[in-house]
């Protein structure tokens, strides 16, 4: 089968970045200060990713889980271009679209209208494929009449429903979602439920991040978990959450279940 992504022993490393307090700054006795083991120095670093290594096949659909800080965000950039690796390398095959962060790429000065032909085109949309799919991706965003206000006047769902429907409608082989659900209303996470759903069914390659055990199950076939910036896990998807320890019962898995009546509103979505 043909490879869709490889990432071959990935590490990422950060700085942090530290501002010291006045106090800090008017101490006379730079020596004592230096030398207090609880001060945090300038130069210090950690490691987001640590040698991760997996391939994924075109088609496959991977959620991507971890507790917070694991790298999971970090991994999304790297695959999605954003970032770049200070060891290993990442390989992918054709066009990558998705929404790694609530209205990445837009300008709060713009309006929606025209921050959907600036975002289109940075996921590689020509003029003619925006023209011809504009009108889809308007009802998907569904913001009324703000369509043609400045986006900085949206609201953190508002940005939601512009981005992401600007990224289900792209031509792409590589889909990639950042919590994606975890912001808007119902109707909305179920609509956008459903299109993934459709994403999974053509065969695109999916990438998908989540808390949610219940998404998790319904979106992919397969799972990896990320431990302190290292693979800990890559497989089934059921084990993948009983390795993460997390409740059948957990309000995050129970968020993205569509009951039966619920299924009769996605339907008719």
């Amino acid at each position: 089968m043909t490879t869709s992504i490889v990432v071959d022993n990935v590490s990422k490393t950060f700085r942090y970045q530290y501002n010291r307090t006045l106090k800090q700054m008017l101490r006379p006795d730079r020596r004592k200060r230096d030398a207090e083991p609880d001060e945090p120095r300038p130069s210090d670093t950690f490691k987001a990713l640590d040698g991760v290594s997996f391939e994924v096949t075109q088609g496959e659909s991977i959620g991507l889980m971890g507790l917070n800080g694991s790298g999971k965000s970090t991994l999304l950039k790297l695959v999605s271009g954003v970032m770049v690796p200070d060891g290993g390398q990442v390989l992918t095959r054709g066009r990558i679209s998705g929404l790694i962060a609530t209205g990445a790429g837009f300008h709060n000065e713009l309006s929606g209208r025209d921050n959907i032909y600036m975002n289109a085109a940075m996921l590689g949309m020509s003029k003619e494929e925006i023209d011809s799919k504009f009108d889809d991706i308007a009802a998907f965003a569904d913001v009324g009449r703000q369509l043609d206000m400045p986006v900085g006047n949206y609201s953190s769902g508002q940005f939601a429903r512009l981005g992401f429907a600007v990224a289900v409608h792209v031509d792409c082989d590589i889909f990639i979602a950042d919590e994606v659900l975890a912001v808007g209303d119902r109707p909305f996470k179920r609509k956008c439920l459903k299109r993934m759903k459709e994403i999974r069914e053509s065969g695109i390659t999916m990438f998908y991040v989540s808390h949610s055990a219940g998404s998790v199950q319904k979106m992919c076939d397969r799972a990896i978990v990320l431990d302190r910036g290292k693979v800990g896990f890559d497989g089934d998807v059921d084990e993948a959450i009983k390795y993460l320890h997390y409740d059948d019962g957990d309000e995050d898995g129970d968020e993205d279940d569509v009951d039966e009546r619920d299924e009769a509103l996605a339907s008719d979505i």
